[in-house]
């Protein structure tokens, strides 16, 4: 297990996409979320089951929630009798779960893929499972890019952590971060910057 605290700043949270992917804001542990923004979900088929508090979606399911989108084949969103939150995204063979999260103020977008995307509201825990990549791009060029089996964001404590694993992304099964030096992404979010205007 490797901790990857130093790999992304919180201004670079890969998982605050995650975390609107599956609908869950970062709120205190204890407190279930007072307001959730809009989500609009596109999707073949919903089932809802009010007893289990379960929502299903299948079938080229694309999720939009502010600049956040999310693509999958499928999506089980739930929520427990205390008001936190679950959501599960999945796909079908030879397939990734994608999402895209844009700050367009820092001009940067955080983009992952895997197997899996999990997400627990009690423990603030984002997962992203198999395969998984996740790449941050700034001014449409990327700079920072964690591969392995299994990367586990923890919103609370602010930390990373990534698992090596047969379904890893990178190659021997290894974890395999590449990150580019601050000043560069600085550069380019300043030239992006000159180029709007600001």
């Amino acid at each position: 297990m490797t901790s990857f605290r130093a790999f992304f700043s919180s201004r670079h949270c890969l998982l605050l996409a995650l975390c609107a992917a599956l609908c869950v804001p970062a709120q205190a542990q204890d407190t279930p979320p007072a307001e959730e923004p809009d989500t609009l979900v596109l999707s073949d088929t919903l089932m809802y089951d009010d007893t289990k508090r379960e929502s299903v979606f299948t079938g080229n399911v694309i999720m939009t929630r502010g600049n956040m989108t999310l693509h999958s084949d499928r999506l089980v969103m739930r929520e427990d009798e205390q008001g936190f939150q679950y959501g599960t995204a999945t796909v079908d063979k030879n397939k990734l779960v994608y999402i895209r999260q844009e700050d367009p103020a820092k001009f940067e977008v955080i983009e992952a893929r895997g197997l899996r995307g999990e997400y627990n509201g009690k423990t603030n825990e984002i997962e992203v499972i198999g395969q998984a990549i996740v790449t941050r791009f700034v001014c449409g060029k990327p700079f920072d890019t964690i591969k392995g089996e299994k990367v586990v964001y923890n919103q609370k404590a602010d930390t990373y952590h990534a698992y090596s694993g047969p379904q890893s992304a990178a190659p021997g099964g290894r974890v395999r971060s590449l990150v580019q030096p601050r000043a560069k992404a600085d550069a380019a979010a300043a030239e992006c910057r000159k180029k709007a205007g600001q």
